[in-house]
């Protein structure tokens, strides 16, 4: 894990929006702090905070292009006051807020504070909530929150405005969390921990979405402002819809479990374009079974959720409730942004063990259905390999469904239906074909929509396939986003209404 960045090393609010906006596009919002009522003693200190830094609060803002995108930006200055946030700082960063809103422009902002400005006390403290409250109003717009922490990032700001984020990314070797160490040191009188409140170690635990030098911001910021800030898609002609051949249910499901078979990373690699992959819950989790990710497929943007297998490890795979979480983030991403949700189904199940069942996983089952029924966004699912029970059906309720030809959707896996019924594994493939799990049988029942054919095998043109699929997904896409969130929201809830 990488070491603390040293204070002498600090990028300073304005060398960060220099390194991050197109070469002379900058452009301050900022007036004069008013500094009335502040007696002597503070006034002084103030001073010397300028002359220090050279800026006049602890928080800059303005607009500038981004790679050719309108951005606005909010920085912090350590080196006034530690960055600490006082009323004149937090007038000045809710009055960008408000602009940039208003203006229907994505916000960047890059904190780096040690929290509330401990001379102006409790009222200074409350106007954190004031900041988080014109945060939502921005989202609210369906507007790009993004954020890019910065060395140190703690207290009120880092439990506010600075986790609050869509898509959030962190200095390496930053100092990031809530707790000050000089704090913890004084109450408890001694050290807390060096490798807990660095960047990296935030991205293992499902927190913040990346680890990123600043000179990196730009390709980030213009990546998912692509996919986040897209045109609807225009409508495209229907791909064809090719008749495939009868095949044995065990057959499709051998099929979907070769370790050849493409995956959500290898269909995202060659059908999607601006992939932006996200991580974790922000609360702490992050599973290895679960992909959250923006992404534009032939200029279609979505928040897609893709489960992810690992070939030849099986208890690695099978989600738990921290994925169900991730994919919850995701969802919720989705009706923020006003994005379309994709979700990607290839799943040996859900996890079975004493830990998932503590974490409350049929729980996580249940909110994903409730969510995914009534979600405020257009949404595809695609049964693209093995769809094996709660972890399956947790992704399934959407407006389109699609079916590659040898996915499958089983509430066991047959072995495990076999073993209830026949006592044995061994009737496995006459389960299989007794519970109608192929993809034409759920075509027939009206539970998928369309099948994708395989020539004969996606294991056998893994590239070939996941383009044809990815044609399919971007015709479904703007298809469905040419409709009212009403109409969406109605034909869902009539296709699950009994």
């Amino acid at each position: 894990m990488a070491g603390r960045v040293l204070s002498g090393n600090r990028i300073s609010a304005r060398g960060l929006i220099d390194s991050v906006v197109d070469p002379g596009s900058y452009v301050s919002w900022d007036t004069p702090p008013d500094r009335s009522g502040v007696d002597e003693q503070y006034a002084e200190q103030l001073r010397a905070a300028e002359e220090k830094s050279g800026v006049d609060e602890s928080v800059i803002t303005g607009e500038g292009l981004i790679k050719g995108r309108r951005v606005a930006l909010a920085a912090c200055e350590f080196r006034f006051l530690a960055g600490s946030i006082g009323i004149a700082a937090s007038r000045r960063l809710i009055r960008a807020i408000e602009r940039a809103t208003a203006e229907g422009i994505p916000l960047l902002a890059s904190p780096t504070s040690g929290g509330t400005r401990m001379q102006e006390g409790t009222v200074a403290f409350v106007e954190m909530a004031k900041i988080s409250a014109a945060i939502a109003r921005h989202k609210a717009k369906g507007l790009a929150y993004l954020v890019y922490l910065r060395n140190p990032t703690t207290g009120g700001v880092m439990a506010s405005w600075g986790s609050l984020g869509h898509v959030t990314v962190a200095e390496p070797g930053a100092l990031v969390g809530f707790l000050g160490p000089r704090v913890y040191e004084a109450l408890y009188d001694k050290q807390f921990p060096e490798d807990v409140q660095t960047s990296e170690n935030l991205f293992a635990h499902g927190l913040i979405d990346g680890v990123l030098p600043p000179e990196d911001i730009p390709e980030i910021v213009d990546r998912a402002l692509a996919v986040i800030t897209a045109e609807p898609p225009e409508p495209v002609p229907d791909p064809a819809t090719e008749a495939v051949p009868e095949v044995d249910a065990w057959d499709s499901i051998q099929r979907s479990r070769r370790t050849e078979r493409p995956g959500v990373r290898r269909f995202l690699r060659y059908a999607a374009t601006d992939v932006i992959p996200l991580n974790g819950t922000g609360q702490g989790e992050s599973d290895p079974g679960m992909l959250l990710a923006l992404a534009r497929f032939e200029g279609a943007p979505c928040v897609l959720l893709g489960q992810v297998q690992q070939p030849g490890n099986r208890e690695l795979t099978a989600m738990g409730p921290g994925g169900l979480r991730a994919a919850r983030r995701g969802m919720r991403l989705a009706r923020q942004l006003r994005l379309p949700l994709v979700t990607v189904i290839d799943t040996p199940g859900a996890a079975l063990s004493p830990e998932a069942e503590e974490g409350g996983l049929a729980g996580e089952i249940a909110r994903c259905l409730a969510d995914l029924v009534t979600l405020a966004a257009p949404s595809v699912s695609v049964l693209l390999g093995q769809g094996c029970g709660g972890g399956a059906l947790a992704l399934l309720p959407a407006n389109r469904i699609i079916a590659a030809q040898h996915a499958w959707l089983s509430p066991l896996p047959p072995e495990g239906a076999s073993a209830i019924v026949y006592r044995t594994a061994e009737r496995a493939p006459d389960m299989a074909r007794d519970q109608g799990v192929r993809s034409a049988d759920l075509l027939r029942e009206g539970i998928v929509d369309r099948i994708v054919a395989e020539h004969p095998d996606a294991a056998d043109e893994p590239e070939d396939f996941c383009r044809r699929l990815g044609r399919v997904l971007r015709y479904e896409l703007a298809e469905l986003t040419a409709k009212s969130t009403h109409t969406l929201l109605a034909q869902r809830l009539q296709r699950y209404n009994g």
